[in-house]
């Protein structure tokens, strides 16, 4: 699905969100490691993912800047990549060309309810009316002023703190997104190497902390012993949405005019192309894609089971 949305996004807003299609290398770097990727390996194909399994030699010839000792490598050639902050950029202007109205760093955004239904949203004290709400507010979804208690998803941050390094981009020292059991590389067009991402709950703590850091540069050391002469030139903190399950809530909300896309955790950008569709169809037609509708808020709710009456005999 991405490489079609991403060429229609960059015709539409004159921006190259910059697609890289290398696909994601995970690696092994000790016996154990080996046999949890190989557990994962059978897991991919019994799902019907392309994963190829890489001997040492087989990596090496592909990323030469690997760690040598690497046991093994398992490579999704059919996993593909995107700048995060070009494609938002791009969205925005995609967007604004097709007559939509952007409020940026509005104050006080929240849901405009009449007689149980949702009429529109309020910015800085002004209304917008809409015969559709999409909330969408990542982690912060929950706080959205004005939305129903019985609308509010189960949505926690997820503290993630991310790094960046600087590669040459004439020479870089990795070309694939890399997997090790403990982060994530991403390289990137114009040189920057990201490394991420640490899962902590501790709400919307924003500070960054000298174990996070750690923890990161030593495992992307591990698999790609490089990275040691690379200048660090960035360092971030995320607030993921995490759901009670780790899985997207998304569509109706039972409520009339009120619509949930979130809780997407670290998926968020990966699943950008589905739930753009399925959310603009469910607007459009009233009908829920069946790719979604596993996804809805309703599995959160408590179930009522019918049961025949103790008196009513067979």
């Amino acid at each position: 699905m991405w490489p079609g949305f991403a060429a229609e996004l960059a015709e539409a807003s004159g921006l190259d969100p910059q697609l890289r299609t290398e696909g994601t290398m995970t690696v092994a770097l000790n016996a154990d490691e080996l046999g949890r990727l190989r557990q994962t390996h059978a897991l991919q194909k019994r799902l019907g993912v392309d994963a190829v399994w890489l001997t040492r030699d087989e990596a090496l010839a592909r990323e030469p800047a690997l760690n040598p000792r690497l046991t093994g490598a398992v490579l999704v050639p059919g996993d593909h990549q995107v700048d995060n902050r070009i494609l938002a950029q791009a969205l925005k202007i995609a967007f604004e060309r097709a007559g939509g109205s952007l409020h940026e760093q509005a104050s006080a955004v929240g849901v405009r309810m009449v007689a149980g239904r949702a009429i529109g949203v309020t910015t800085g004290g002004i209304d917008h009316p809409a015969d559709t709400v999409i909330v969408a507010a990542g982690a912060w979804t929950p706080e959205v002023p004005g939305l129903p208690a019985e609308a509010s998803p189960p949505v926690r941050p997820v503290k993630g703190q991310m790094l960046a390094l600087a590669m040459d981009p004439d020479a870089p020292i990795l070309s694939h997104v890399l997997w090790t059991q403990k982060a994530y590389l991403v390289p990137r067009h114009d040189g920057r190497l990201l490394v991420g991402a640490t899962t902590e709950e501790r709400g919307f703590d924003a500070n960054l902390t000298a174990g996070g850091m750690l923890s990161l540069l030593e495992s992307a050391w591990r698999a790609l012993p490089g990275v040691e002469e690379l200048p660090l030139i960035e360092s971030w903190v995320g607030f993921r949405p995490g759901s009670r399950d780790d899985a997207p809530i998304l569509g109706d909300t039972g409520i009339p005019g009120l619509i949930l896309a979130t809780g997407h955790h670290r998926n968020g950008i990966l699943l950008t192309p589905i739930t753009a569709r399925t959310i603009a169809d469910l607007v459009l037609t009233g009908e829920t894609d069946r790719a979604i509708v596993a996804f809805g808020l309703d599995r959160f709710r408590p179930q009522t089971i019918e049961r025949t009456p103790s008196w009513i005999s067979a």
